[in-house]
């Protein structure tokens, strides 16, 4: 194990997805964690009991610990309001999906880094699977050619008592954020792995459907049931991305360039990759199409006994070395926020009949300025003249059966807000 000099302090938002953070914040890493927030009182301290850590249900009193990194696994759409007030106070910041929830706090953040000097990081584990890192190896390499066409899938649907288990309250982000919002996971890995940024955006949803009992019927959900956007890149490529609730399980990225095609298995082993040149492209000696498991390229075992296909264990680990570095990591600010709009601009491109969106680069200070007041948001305690509805249909409220199937629910969970 590397020796690390001093440990950096960390402190950690959020305990239910935050627990993997927290306990992959060790020695191992050069990172202590050191403190834990949380508003719900018994998870909190039951995980700070078993890490021994302090625990804080203020984020100001938080804020105030001896901590060097803040780790922010809250709710979807409050990161960018607590990660800029970690960066005013002088933290650096690892902010999990998504990075803004609007264009207005994408701004805010952006410029929050940069005024603070200190390391921010896009917590998008997706792209740090096997697959997708050996894609871009071979990508990177020329393997493929030059980026032309790219799909991403994360479809993940759930039972109806999964979903209620965890979206406590009528107004948790799940209930209600727009079928297009949570769209890094598809987007991310085809930006690590050929390094181009998106420049226009069509948005198109399945909308609302109170005859799918799953999704609706037994739920408190007021958005719609998946998304399908179409994105073009800076290079020209285009880019097709699908996530939502459809049936189907299943997390796919697929790259063709102009020499070859990569993607990783639909059916099988997953984490496997297929790489087909045809045999005009190919050099002599070299099968038209190879399918193998690859190893990851660095810190293969830690990496292995890590959640979401080893993803989770890079967030840390490219975490402490940006700071170490005092580098930005790859997955900075400005793709962060570039992902994350694009969520919010197909939800805008969706309302319009899909027409197509162009997508503002906040690399860009006088880019920036124009969005600076750009509040638009379907979240329910911002409902106001030009605000949309979480569903493209309009306001869909849960009926009585769902409310009282998702009440019980969270009582059995020991949900009491």
């Amino acid at each position: 194990m590397q020796q690390y000099e001093k440990p950096i302090r960390v402190g950690v938002v959020g305990v239910g997805r935050g627990k993997g953070f927290a306990r992959g914040a060790g020695p191992h890493l050069g990172m202590e964690l050191v403190a834990l927030c949380d508003t719900w009182e018994e998870r909190l301290n039951e995980l700070g009991k078993e890490l021994s850590v302090a625990t804080y249900t203020d984020y100001d009193k938080f804020l105030e610990h001896d901590i060097d990194a803040v780790i922010l696994a809250n709710y979807f759409h409050e990161h960018a309001p607590f990660a800029i007030k970690a960066l005013d106070a002088g933290k650096h910041v690892m902010s999990e999906t998504s990075a803004c929830f609007t264009l207005a706090q994408g701004v805010e953040l952006v410029e929050a880094v940069e005024r603070s000097g200190r390391i921010y990081m896009f917590a998008e584990n997706y792209p740090y699977m096997v697959f997708n890192q050996e894609m871009r190896r071979l990508y990177q390499a020329g393997h493929i050619g030059e980026f032309k066409y790219g799909e991403g899938e994360y479809v993940h649907p759930m039972s109806a008592e999964e979903s209620a288990r965890i979206s406590p309250g009528m107004d948790h982000w799940r209930n209600w954020i727009p079928a297009t919002y949570y769209c890094t996971h598809s987007l991310a890995p085809l930006m690590y792995i050929t390094d181009t940024w998106p420049v226009k955006v069509n948005g198109f949803v399945i909308a609302h459907d109170p005859e799918d009992e799953t999704h609706f019927g037994k739920t408190v959900r007021r958005s719609d049931l998946a998304s399908m956007i179409a994105v073009r890149m800076d290079n020209g490529a285009v880019v097709k991305l699908l996530k939502g609730s459809l049936r189907g399980h299943g997390v796919w990225v697929r790259v063709h360039g102009n020499k070859g095609l990569m993607e990783n298995l639909r059916f099988g082993d997953t984490h496997m990759v297929r790489v087909r040149r045809e045999p005009f492209d190919k050099d002599t000696g070299e099968p038209v199409e190879r399918v193998y498991l690859p190893d990851f390229p660095e810190h293969h075992a830690e990496a292995m006994k890590a959640g979401h296909g080893g993803g989770d264990f890079f967030m840390n680990y490219h975490f402490a070395e940006a700071i170490r570095r005092n580098e930005q990591p790859f997955l900075d600010v400005y793709r962060g926020v570039a992902m994350s709009i694009i969520g919010v601009l197909a939800y805008r491109s969706a309302l319009d009949d899909s027409a197509p969106v162009v997508v503002p680069d906040f690399r860009d200070i006088e880019v920036r300025r124009q969005y600076a007041d750009d509040h638009w948001s379907p979240a329910p305690w911002d409902r106001g003249p030009g605000q949309p509805w979480p569903s493209i249909l309009g306001d869909m409220r849960p009926s009585n059966r769902g409310i009282e199937f998702a009440s019980k629910i969270w009582r059995d969970s020991g949900y009491t807000g």
